[in-house]
C-alpha cells in the first residue's frame, strides 16, 4: 500500500512568509491599523538615545499585544513561543523574537496606558473593519 510521503526535514527550501498568510488574515489588518496610527502623538516613546541595546519599536510591540489580545494569549512566555512558531506572528513581527522579559517589561512599564489604548484600539479596529 502506498502512503503519502512528506519531504525530508533536512532538505533546504526557500519560501516567502507572505505566501503562507492569507490576504484576508487578521494580522494584515492589525499591521495596517498600527501603521495608520501616529504613535508619538498617542504618547509612545519613539526616540531613544544611542545607549545600550536598542529597544523594540513600540509599533511592533503594539502589533504583538493586539494580536495576542485577539487570540487570547495573555502570557509573555506564550507570546514569546508564538513569535517563534506561529507563521502569522512571524509575518507580523519579521525577524523579531522578543523574549518574555522584554515583553513583560514593555507591558508593565506602560500597563495602564497599554490596556486602555489596546482596548480602545481593538474596539475601533472592529468598528472600522
Amino acid at each position: 500500500m502506498k502512503f503519502i510521503q512528506g519531504k525530508p526535514r533536512s532538505q533546504w527550501e526557500m519560501y516567502c512568509l507572505d505566501q503562507h498568510v492569507d490576504t484576508a488574515n487578521e494580522v494584515r489588518l492589525i499591521d495596517l491599523f498600527v501603521n495608520s496610527l501616529n504613535l508619538a502623538e498617542l504618547g509612545f516613546k519613539t526616540q531613544y538615545e544611542e545607549n545600550g541595546r536598542p529597544a523594540y519599536h513600540p509599533g511592533a510591540l503594539l502589533r504583538l499585544f493586539i494580536c495576542g489580545y485577539l487570540n487570547r494569549i495573555n502570557s509573555s512566555r506564550q507570546l514569546e513561543k508564538e513569535c517563534k512558531r506561529n507563521l502569522e506572528l512571524m509575518w507580523l513581527m519579521p525577524e523579531l523574537q522578543p523574549d518574555h522579559n522584554g515583553l513583560l517589561l514593555a507591558a508593565v512599564s506602560r500597563m495602564e496606558f497599554c490596556q486602555l489604548f489596546t482596548w480602545a484600539a481593538v474596539v475601533r479596529f472592529k468598528r472600522v473593519f
